[in-house]
């Protein structure tokens, strides 16, 4: 079957597939405090849905699948859906972003199941200011979790994200540098974006990753760059001795659009080509409408070929997304 190509001619290997709106945070970043209203269930996808949509994707030669939310651990059984697409040809790529809360409980079952990736946020290793900003006190959960993912070498990379904001992310930079010194992980730090449901964000609370490389190599000496793929959304850096790499997602101050081979399926069954698209292709109704398999694939090939060229956070009559970020899927 020939690939996914959008209209600007990049090949589509990579989705996000949301299974769930709901989450245990209130990410100041994110959700307001009081939270959002969440969906019914007969309102997202089932397991099964999106099992025969990944495995059309695949077909397509999307070969890698994340899993999110929300947090996707609070959607019971999702180590049983993490099986059901470890088992389909051509994805070779199974990872899982959370906020780790729940890590402990579901790693073994996770890793059972074929989970071979995650990605765990985490912004403070203070618990004050970690408090502050995900409006929960749960930072040792989190910790706990990373300790028990640790126990299983076949699920590597260990990824932790930090949302950098300015006038809060700074402090926390020495001790998450420190941490991907010491632990097997691979701390990132991903540009503020404008996908808050309070919609209070702005450009200057951008923290840079420039900024951020600075504050590290200040106190480490330069960093030493290492390859990565062109469509990767991180540059990688390893310090100079060669304990522990970071990374650097600069979608803001260094947009990297022209390489993105990505797309998002929502919780409740919507495509968005873009994270910030203000467009979204109903794939559930084609699942659910009695489509057979090659119409399916008709209709992303159609909707991809929509994809946008760019997002446009920094032109001036930028529109933010339609959704937050927990609405979307991280």
């Amino acid at each position: 079957m020939d690939p996914l190509v959008d209209g600007w001619g990049r090949r589509i290997e990579s989705v996000r597939i949301s299974v769930t709106d709901k989450c245990n945070f209130r990410c100041t970043y994110c959700m307001p405090a009081e939270g959002l209203e969440w969906l019914r269930r007969d309102e997202i996808l089932s397991f099964e849905e999106i099992t025969r949509l990944a495995r059309i994707l695949a077909a397509l030669g999307v070969g890698e699948v994340r899993l999110t939310g929300g947090e996707p651990l609070v959607r019971r059984d999702v180590p049983a859906l993490v099986g059901m697409l470890a088992e389909i040809p051509g994805i070779d790529d199974l990872s899982l972003t959370t906020n780790g809360i729940l890590l402990r409980r579901y790693a073994q079952s996770l890793v059972d199941a074929g989970l071979r990736r995650i990605n765990v946020s985490l912004d403070s290793l203070d618990h004050v200011r970690f408090a502050e900003i995900t409006r929960r006190d749960a930072l040792d959960q989190v910790l706990e979790g990373l300790a028990e993912a640790e126990r299983f070498p076949e699920l590597r990379p260990i990824k932790v994200n930090c949302v950098a904001i300015k006038n809060f992310t700074e402090p926390e930079v020495p001790a998450l540098a420190a941490l991907a010194r010491r632990k097997p992980y691979v701390v990132r730090f991903i540009e503020f974006m404008p996908l808050d449901a309070d919609r209070a964000w702005s450009a200057d609370q951008v923290l840079t990753g420039a900024e951020i490389r600075a504050l590290v190599e200040a106190e480490h000496g330069p960093l030493v760059e290492l390859p990565a793929k062109a469509s990767s959304t991180a540059q990688r850096y390893a310090f100079a001795d060669g304990a522990g790499e970071l990374g650097f997602v600069n979608p803001v101050s260094e947009p990297f659009c022209s390489t993105c081979d990505r797309i998002r399926i929502t919780a409740d069954g919507q495509l968005r080509t873009c994270l910030f698209s203000r467009r979204e292709w109903d794939v559930k109704s084609v699942l659910r409408n009695g489509s057979d398999d090659a119409q399916i694939a008709a209709f992303l090939r159609h909707a991809v070929r929509h994809k946008e060229l760019k997002h446009r956070v920094n032109e001036p009559g930028f529109v933010p997304a339609s959704r937050s970020m927990s609405q979307i899927g991280g």
